[in-house]
């Protein structure tokens, strides 16, 4: 049988072509080497903040005296975290091989690489048989990084982003190398189940892609509330569970944890495409056009393996277009990656679209910003709390440049901020957009 589409990769930009093909009656073989839902799903997304609701659930009992409620003799159980943390995994992984279970859709458990390739058929390998395809789509991923730091390979007291949730019991103690989105949600999750912490980032700030003015607000918090965040720091050795650090100005320092974790970025998966003679790569992936086609005409990439934008959001969007392209849907679809949200679930939240104002350097741009207690429910639900929502508004052409905010819950409305950007909404039009009260969205119709 020769299927229509073969996808290397079941994660969302994976399961999400597939869903999407097999649903135009294209016949779709998917090839997953370990479990469908890929990074996200098993050991990422998902997991990751399912584990940060306990720690926030945990976190706002000790302190709902704020609010007028008395808890004593507050605990928590991570056994049973953990046990959660499984549960809520294995029940979305289901639901996935629901949606591919179709008589269009075949799914193959193995390592697949590709055997050969023409302009007509693509033929793979996985589990020493052979499929053909007219075309493939590469969601093969992306892995954590581990830089070249003397004493970080096999060393029992270093993990990554993986070995950290699949722990089933707490570090002692934490030292988080990379103060980037990972690293700062995993000090979100120790530090509120009291777990102490030191994030080390060699950038002059942590999240440094993100609006330093949102940025300072949470740094601020968390170094009051005991997490240690050194920056303009590079680590330079390790020794078991000890840390040589060599800071910008002064001394090198030496730190102990009984954990180190070590998240500073992600590399393309790579590996089993060696047969695709000729196919072209950027600095960071595989180059892809807007419509998600490699430089050889039946191949296509989605996801993190392109190296543009790592968010599941963003794979499953590229995989849409991608197999859209291959049906010669109109009308055309394209992806908006100026438009596109991101969230840092660390408490509180950030969620940011759009330009920066480094971003917009170039741009004549006025910045709107104000406190997220111009938001009624945010007073009410916020104690003690200040947030911040910032705007960038062309001035030139009065449209919104980006958003920026912090303050909970706000991952929960940037989508309408989205929308604006990506509509290429103007003060004026936004300003006619009717926002429910009383909620935390309507900052976003305070600013304008």
């Amino acid at each position: 049988m020769k299927y229509f589409l073969s996808i290397i990769g079941g994660g969302p930009a994976g399961y999400t072509a597939a869903e999407k093909a097999s649903k135009q009656g294209k016949s779709v073989i998917l090839f997953e080497r370990e479990q469908l839902g890929g990074t996200c799903l098993n050991v990422g997304c998902i997991p990751t903040k399912t584990l940060l609701y306990s720690a926030k659930q945990y976190y706002n009992a000790l302190h709902a005296d704020k609010y007028g409620v008395k808890a004593e003799t507050v605990s928590f159980d991570y056994g049973k975290i953990f046990q959660r943390k499984q549960k809520v995994v294995r029940k979305l992984v289901a639901g996935i091989k629901q949606k591919l279970n179709n008589e269009f859709c075949t799914v193959v458990s193995g390592s697949a690489s590709v055997v050969s390739r023409t302009d007509d058929t693509v033929l793979i390998e996985c589990n020493g048989e052979k499929y053909e395809a007219e075309n493939l789509l590469i969601c093969t991923g992306s892995s954590n990084f581990v830089p070249p730091i003397e004493g970080i390979q096999d060393n029992p007291a270093v993990w990554d982003s993986t070995s950290a949730l699949d722990a089933k019991e707490l570090p002692a103690s934490m030292i988080i190398v990379g103060g980037g989105v990972i690293g700062m949600e995993f000090a979100t999750l120790y530090h509120e189940l009291g777990v102490p912490v030191t994030v080390i980032e060699a950038m002059p700030t942590i999240l440094p892609n993100l609006d330093q003015d949102v940025v300072k607000v949470l740094r601020d918090k968390y170094e009051k509330a005991g997490i240690r965040i050194l920056t303009s720091t590079k680590v330079m050795s390790l020794e078991g569970n000890k840390v040589t650090a060599q800071p910008a100005e002064g001394e090198a320092i030496t730190l102990e944890a009984e954990h180190i974790l070590v998240s500073v970025g992600r590399r393309p998966n790579l590996d089993g495409l060696e047969a695709l003679e000729g196919l072209e790569f950027t600095r960071k992936g595989i180059n892809v056009d807007e419509g998600m086609r490699t430089n050889l005409n039946n191949v296509y990439a989605a996801g993190d393996i392109t190296g543009k934008i790592m968010l599941a959001h963003v794979a499953s969007r590229q995989a849409e277009v991608a197999v859209s392209r291959m049906l010669k849907q109109i009308p055309v679809q394209r992806i908006a990656y100026n438009a596109i949200p991101s969230v840092v679930y660390t408490n509180p939240e950030i969620a940011s679209v759009g330009l920066t104002e480094t971003d917009a350097a170039d741009i004549p741009h006025e910045v709107r910003s104000m406190p997220m207690t111009f938001s009624g429910r945010f007073v009410a639900e916020n104690e003690g709390e200040t947030g911040l929502c910032k705007m960038l508004v062309d001035t030139k052409h009065n449209t919104v440049l980006g958003v920026h905010m912090i303050g909970n819950p706000c991952s929960e409305f940037v989508a309408a901020a989205s929308f604006a950007v990506r509509m290429g909404y103007t003060v004026a039009e936004f300003e006619q957009v009717v926002f429910p009260h009383p909620t935390v969205s309507e900052i976003l119709k305070e600013i304008l």
